[in-house]
């Protein structure tokens, strides 16, 4: 087992054994859902990035599914990965949708039924919320493993949706923040500015190198039959950064 798989497997073992990891259970091979994810995303609502954000793009998990409700509850237009990014992105927009099913939104299920697809050529990201597994006060930042968020950066990153400045913050448990250097980082990897856990706010003091774009050598045929999007990026080219 690799260092980062150790270091997963402890994570998830540590948030089963304390009892703060919430359905769905169990939560190894997932980002994990933990207890006080709703304070952690209050936590975020004041943020300064947070506040002048009119585009937020999130990710699908159970742990972020309080910060995409809040998204939507605050006028804000919210931009969701599909699992595995089979169907693409989905865009949530507020002045669509009932309060009432704001909640419901906010789910995988409720996202297709009250967002519609978007192509990441037709949008502009002010603030990327993703999940982890763990993070260090340093910025690094692992995953389940499958290596999705890396590449939802990366794809924004070259249809211009998002720029290399964009911030990047994740909300975890205090029990996900490891000490400084005990991440392993790639050069694919995407680091985070900000954690933010039920009880503090991270701020990353010196920002990591962030990954260019897309890795080709990386992308396999499979890979670009399974994700139309990736195949679309492919024949179109990177377009210009945003700034």
């Amino acid at each position: 087992m690799d260092m980062k798989a150790e270091l997963r497997k402890r994570i998830w073992s540590l948030l089963m054994r304390e009892g703060v990891a919430r359905f769905p259970l169990p939560v190894y091979g997932r980002i994990p859902n933990f207890a006080g994810a709703e304070k952690a995303a209050v936590r975020l609502s004041a943020l300064p990035e947070y506040r002048s954000a009119d585009v937020v793009f999130c990710n699908p998990d159970a742990p972020q599914r309080p910060v995409r409700e809040m998204v939507l509850r605050d006028g804000k237009a919210l931009v969701m990965a599909t699992p595995r990014l089979r169907k693409g992105l989905l865009l949530l927009e507020p002045a669509r949708i009932p309060r009432r099913a704001f909640g419901k939104a906010s789910t995988i299920r409720g996202a297709f039924r009250y967002g519609r697809p978007i192509e990441p050529w037709d949008i502009e990201i002010d603030l990327k919320v993703v999940g982890s597994v763990a993070v260090t006060p340093d910025g690094a930042r692992l995953g389940k493993g499958h290596g999705y968020s890396d590449l939802e950066y990366a794809i924004l990153l070259e249809c211009g949706a998002l720029g290399p400045e964009t911030p990047i913050i994740t909300t975890v448990h205090d029990f996900q923040v490891l000490g400084e250097g005990a991440i392993p980082m790639t050069d694919h990897d995407v680091p985070v500015d900000i954690i933010v856990t039920p009880t503090r706010t991270i701020r990353v003091g010196k920002p990591r190198r962030r990954p260019s774009g897309v890795d080709w050598s990386l992308i396999t045929e499979q890979m670009l039959h399974e994700m139309p999007i990736l195949a679309e990026l492919k024949k179109r080219g990177r377009r210009p950064l945003k700034s």
